[in-house]
């Protein structure tokens, strides 16, 4: 199933697409709470009464972050071998990790804010995936079965703020930056750990990123089973896989988002992510 959280009028609701067909339901608090329906493993019973909504046209919304409080939002920086080497920081031999907060999250078609401190804005195709069923020291085998489903997201990064200091955070985590979403597509309709997809990014219709999922150094399996070694995965956390070569970083001179952009993310079979870029 495909499920986004959506909002119409200022009221929060939650869609279901089947199809061609979108249904949804606004004004139910507990049916758009994704992340407890998550949490308590009733999403596909939702789903259930989702269905029976009133048929929408997509067009007419906003979309919202699938979820708004995941436990943790962990990310994955060089786990593409093109982007490591374009990095000049070499090939990981353990997975590179840096947190984002749920308060820089923003939905499709929202606005990434490019900020006044910085031009330095940066894009990042990204895949990612939604743990269902925590757990702690996870077999690699039982990894996937951990997972409930795949979205989308473009890492925005901010260059300068990010390479300040040899941790990420400040770079990875300005208000508005990370977009997320629109659908939440469960493991039902997506090929086992997410890989095999075609993943792209484009700027003003230019591509700048093409690879595959099946390029991860770390794919999901093996990333959840290294983070269950020393932390607990809970239900509802946010794995964010990484992002191939191609960043405006890299680039000679280097490519940044400016105001009046758009910024497309589009992965095989999870959906497109767009957004504008909007001055602060």
């Amino acid at each position: 199933m495909r499920i986004a959280r959506i909002s119409k009028n200022g009221t929060v609701g939650v869609a279901l697409q089947q199809g061609s067909e979108v249904r949804a339901v606004f004004g139910n608090a507990a049916l758009s709470d994704v992340d407890s329906l998550i949490a308590t493993g009733t999403l596909a019973d939702a789903a259930a009464q989702i269905a029976k909504g009133e048929i929408i046209d997509m067009a007419a919304i906003a979309y919202l972050p699938p979820l708004v409080r995941p436990p943790k939002i962990i990310c994955l920086g060089l786990n593409y071998r093109d982007h490591a080497e374009e990095s000049g920081l070499g090939i990981p031999d353990f997975p590179v990790l840096f947190g984002r907060f749920a308060s820089s999250l923003i939905g499709h078609q929202a606005p990434i804010i490019l900020p006044k401190v910085s031009s330095d804005l940066d894009y990042e195709a990204e895949m990612v995936a939604v743990v269902g069923v925590g757990g702690k020291n996870i077999a690699e085998s039982d990894a996937l079965n951990h997972i409930i489903g795949y979205s989308i997201f473009n890492d925005a990064s901010i260059r300068d703020y990010q390479l300040r200091t040899p941790q990420w955070t400040a770079g990875k985590n300005f208000d508005n930056t990370g977009a997320f979403g629109p659908w939440l597509v469960t493991t039902d309709e997506v090929p086992a750990g997410g890989a095999g997809l075609k993943i792209e990014c484009r700027l003003n219709g230019a591509v700048m990123q093409s690879s595959n999922t099946s390029n991860l150094i770390f794919d999901v399996a093996k990333t959840v089973h290294l983070l269950s070694t020393f932390m607990t995965l809970e239900a509802g956390d946010v794995l964010v896989m990484g992002t191939p070569g191609g960043v405006g970083l890299a680039r000679k001179p280097p490519v940044w988002m400016k105001a009046g952009d758009i910024c497309e993310v589009e992965i095989e079979g999870l959906g497109l992510l767009s957004n504008p870029i909007v001055a602060e």
